[in-house]
This record gives structure tokens, sequence and C-alpha cells, in this order.
């Protein structure tokens, strides 16, 4: 190595420096990655509970199943601070209202669980005044099924929700339409 090398710009060497496309590929990488995997890792569910449901997501929270090890134990109750909305529980036709704008004051991108029979389909409530399936209103990622679901089948609806954002990336809820519309199998 001579001394005029070193004496050089970078723009007037040749194939010889292979770090900056090196740097430049790192740059690229991290980019298309660390995104995804600090989206999947940091998701803020908002809950919606009503019932029994709501009590199978508490003990989600609590110490025996441990929703922070997913990275989503961070259960806000502002919308504009969450991106995943758990409905666990029936939801009545006047309550609907108030959970279409609290979804829409969530920020983009977002996700919904539909928890439990109840939220899902209506469960055993076939009356008027109980909405048949929040999927009418709102687009639904997961189902999570189950009279009421164990946590644990919560916890692999929460993984599934974190397998599509690793898979697919960042997209809006506009870009994925009436939702993804996954069944999470019971453990």
């Amino acid at each position: 190595m001579t001394e005029e090398k070193y004496l050089t710009t970078p723009h007037q060497m040749g194939h010889e420096d292979i770090l900056t496309t090196r740097l430049g590929a790192l740059v690229g990488f991290f980019r298309k990655y660390s995104v995804n995997w600090a989206r999947k890792n940091s998701l803020w569910p908002m809950p919606f509970g009503t019932a029994c449901c709501a009590i199978e997501l508490m003990a989600t929270g609590a110490s025996r199943y441990d929703v922070a090890r997913f990275g989503a134990e961070v259960m806000r109750f502002s919308p504009r601070q969450c991106d995943l909305m758990i409905v666990a529980g029936r939801v009545a036709i006047k309550m609907m209202p108030v959970l279409q704008k609290i979804y829409l004051q969530m920020t983009e991108p977002k996700w919904v669980i539909s928890m439990g029979a109840c939220a899902s389909t209506g469960g055993v409530f076939d009356t008027y005044a109980v909405v048949q399936g929040i999927d009418q209103f709102l687009p639904v990622d997961v189902y999570v099924p189950g009279c009421p679901p164990r946590p644990e089948t919560l916890l692999e609806g929460i993984m599934a929700i974190q397998r599509i954002v690793d898979a697919e990336g960042v997209k809006s809820s506009a870009e994925r339409g009436q939702g993804l519309r996954l069944t999470v199998q019971p453990t």
C-alpha cells in the first residue's frame, strides 16, 4: 500500500474499496428488517372487555401467562397510543358506535383481535341488542375462538399478529381491507 492511495478521495478509488457498498447493504438490511422487528415486539393493545372474556384478557397480563414476554404488556386505555385492539366479550348495538370511534382514533397501522364467541359471532346472545359479530363493523385480523377462550389462545392470537407484521411488514388497515380474518386454533 502506497501513500498515494491514502491521499485519494473515495470517488477516485476503484473496486478495491468495498466498505461503502457493504455499509449500504447493511443499512438497507436494517431498514427492511428492524422496523418490522421493532413493530412486532412492541404491540400496544387497547383492551375492550365487556364480559367474561375480559377476565381471561386480564389473566393473560398476569404473572402466570405474562403477555410481557411477547412485547404486548403496555395495555393503554388511550386509543391514540395503541395499535392493537382486543375486543373481548359481547358488544351491544348501543356500544358499537363507541367501539368504532375508538378504532378510528387508533394509530396506523392497527390490528384487531376478536376474542371469544360473543365478539366473533354473538355467541349465545342471539338477540337484537347484541352485535352478531364485530366483523360487520370493524376489519378483524385474528379470531380467537372459545367461550371464554383460554389465555394461551389469546397469546397465540397475539403471536399470529406478530407473524403478520414480520412477514408482511407495516401495512395500514386500508391496505388490508376487511382484515385478514385468520382463526387461531385453541391450544
